[in-house]
């Protein structure tokens, strides 16, 4: 079996799901190649893993302040290239498209009539799990943005629907000690406000990862880094505690090691303020709308929810796949949740 595995590239969540998945994928007598869409081909960093991968423009979302620039947006995107990748992707070789939210190979699969099965956590929206703010044109977005024919949602719980749990990626360390200082992730927020906020701050430590530090840098108590998939899993494996946007990936692999988290979501995207206030209400994160230094002095103090023990979704989907019976998946997803485990005193609904 041939398979493309085309991946949304805007966010570092999508890659380091299709990174898991590649690793299991390995194992399947497959033959797998990689297509990435949404940044620059220059930006895509830690890539080891996709061998020689292709890249298109895609589509992308502006961001400045924590907020999504709809003018902005719109005027940077450029559908006729779009429509140009999508015609000119030739699939003929491939027998499966896999797609992780990415509309060029997605939109290239409809066309040219080769079956699809979309991976993502957008997926999940599909369903009836919590949605805080989604409008009529966020209902289009999810289903005509990246459409596949068989489409598999991930999400923290299964809120009783056809949806899997979280596909985790994390380095093997030899020692998961913790160690006082706290991670930051918050490639929405301004670099220099980031640094304000935490400078007031001043017994706290932080390790800080941001897309416009270009080099490793110690300022006061912040020990700031560029990106780096393998320095930042090291320190994920080793923080108290992770502060960061309301993302899917970073806080399924939080979760996963019993790290508290304090979640500040991306104004104008519903997705993220759905993530945010879905782990509020189950008691395993903290929501933070707005950068505030007190709001993080007192989730400094509160204790870490525990651990949730997630399967090896991967795996399981990678030999699901390989089957080919791609439109019965409920032998998947039950079996999937049966392994999950939650920490007492979590809320669950």
């Amino acid at each position: 079996m041939k398979i493309l595995y085309g991946v949304q590239g805007t966010g570092n969540g999508h890659i380091a799901r299709a990174r898991a998945m590649a690793q299991a994928l390995k194992k399947q007598p497959v033959q797998v190649d990689y297509l990435f869409s949404g940044r620059a081909a220059d930006q895509y960093f830690s890539m080891n893993d996709f061998g020689d991968y292709q890249t298109r423009r895609g589509l992308t979302f502006i961001t400045e302040q924590g907020r999504i620039r709809p003018i902005k947006t719109a005027l940077t995107n450029h559908p006729l290239q779009l429509w140009r990748d999508i015609k000119t992707l030739d699939l003929s070789g491939y027998d499966l498209v896999i797609n992780d939210f990415e509309p060029v190979s997605a939109w290239a699969a409809r066309r040219q009539k080769i079956p699809s099965v979309g991976i993502s956590h957008q997926n999940a929206f599909r369903h009836q799990v919590p949605k805080v703010g989604m409008t009529a044109l966020d209902r289009l977005v999810m289903q005509y943005f990246a459409p596949v024919q068989h489409a598999i949602g991930l999400h923290w719980y299964h809120f009783d629907q056809p949806i899997l749990p979280p596909i985790v990626h994390q380095l093997d360390v030899q020692s998961t000690d913790s160690e006082p200082y706290v991670l930051v992730y918050l490639p929405f927020e301004q670099l220099q406000q980031i640094r304000t906020l935490l400078q007031r701050i001043k017994t706290q430590r932080f390790v800080c990862y941001h897309p416009e530090q270009k080099e490793h840098e110690i300022a006061d108590n912040i020990s700031l880094h560029p990106l780096s998939h393998q320095n930042f899993q090291r320190h994920l494996q080793r923080c108290e505690g992770v502060i960061a946007n309301g993302g899917f990936e970073l806080p399924s692999e939080a979760l996963s090691l019993g790290k508290k988290l304090l979640l500040k979501p991306l104004m104008g995207q519903f997705e993220q303020q759905s993530n945010v206030e879905t782990l509020r209400q189950l008691g395993l994160a903290t929501a933070m709308p707005e950068l505030h230094a007190q709001t993080i002095i007192q989730w400094l103090q509160s204790k870490t929810p525990g651990q949730v023990h997630y399967p090896k979704v991967a795996d399981a989907l990678a030999n699901w796949v390989v089957q080919g019976k791609w439109d019965d998946s409920t032998q998947l997803w039950q079996e999937l949740w049966q392994q999950t485990e939650f920490p007492k005193g979590v809320q669950l609904p």
